[in-house]
């Protein structure tokens, strides 16, 4: 996520590369003037060192590091850089989104993605950095806001509605280690109570043999999971009325359990109602906006990216034409 008020580039777009190359390369060009100076928009100071973040990385996620120093190899080897795509300590950001899974047939995962429209990074990401294909809408160049993986384990984060800022690591590169790494449910909660997330977060996940949950994260307590998995923008409580009653993170989240209660609702209408207000948000001048919405079926390893008016159909490893 990018805070500047500056665009990225309109539409969506899919690349395709089993290691990092010429293409991520290219996305590192057109986006990284954007996103060094929202890294350094406190100052150097305020970041930890290269070797502090090199550390930490090599500590909680040793399996990422063969990508970790190609992508600054490809990003020209600077300081600035290397310390940004550790995604250690990064600045404070805040999204809002929706989401939940579906069990009454096939489950899948269908959230919304609210944040302001000119800080999109836009990109969905093909790759086998590890060996395993993973497919996810990407963030921070190498960060996850939501994908699958060829296990059929979907994740998705929602902003948990907390002001603290503390220790930990951007939780975009924590779901891509999870998607890396992981192959259900089980082994995606093990991740999540062991490394630590610099903010509060809500992480839905949904895996190939229906297992689901909610999983709340936070840099000050342990984690809570819960089997309803649905999330909005709260935790245990509301400590943020401001952005809570911005966001109508309750409104919203009543609107879901109900919805996934009624006895004849069916798997298209509570799909369409993504589309729809209270659950889609058209507060795109405060940063609320909803930009995507995205439905995982782990079933059919498909991805589609929504909008009232379209959609896009991407696979696990095909369909890699752009949007229009």
């Amino acid at each position: 996520m990018i805070s500047n008020g500056m665009k990225l580039q309109s539409g969506f777009h899919a690349m395709q590369e089993a290691w990092p190359d010429v293409q991520w390369q290219a996305l590192f060009n057109r986006t990284w003037p954007l996103y060094q100076r929202w890294f350094l928009r406190h100052g150097m100071g305020q970041q930890p060192t290269y070797l502090q973040s090199l550390r930490q990385l090599r500590a909680y996620m040793p399996e990422l590091l063969s990508v970790y120093e190609r992508l600054c190899e490809l990003a020209g080897g600077g300081d600035t850089a290397a310390r940004f795509l550790s995604m250690y300590c990064p600045p404070p950001y805040y999204v809002s989104c929706s989401q939940a899974v579906w069990t009454k047939t096939t489950p899948f995962l269908i959230r919304n993605y609210d944040y302001h429209p000119a800080l999109l990074e836009g990109t969905v990401i093909h790759s086998s950095w590890l060996g395993k294909p993973v497919m996810a809408n990407g963030d921070c160049l190498w960060g996850v806001l939501d994908g699958m993986n060829s296990a059929g384990l979907v994740v998705s984060l929602a902003f948990g509605g907390r002001k603290l800022v503390g220790i930990g690591f951007g939780i975009p590169l924590i779901l891509r280690y999870i998607l890396e790494t992981c192959r259900d449910v089980a082994d995606a909660v093990a991740v999540l109570r062991h490394i630590p997330s610099h903010m509060a977060y809500n992480i839905t996940l949904l895996d190939r043999l229906g297992q689901s949950c909610t999983v709340l994260v936070a840099p000050d307590r342990q984690i809570q999971v819960n089997a309803l998995a649905i999330a909005t923008n709260h935790q245990q409580q509301i400590e943020w009325t401001q952005h809570a009653q911005a966001t109508a993170t309750l409104e919203r989240e009543s609107f879901l359990i109900h919805s996934l209660t009624i006895p004849e609702q069916t798997e298209e209408q509570f799909i369409q109602s993504f589309l729809q207000p209270p659950l889609y948000s058209t507060q795109y001048a405060r940063g609320f906006g909803t930009l995507y919405t995205a439905l995982y079926r782990p079933s059919a390893d498909s991805m589609t990216l929504l909008w009232p008016q379209r959609q896009w159909q991407q696979h696990l490893e095909v369909n890699l034409a752009p949007e229009g």
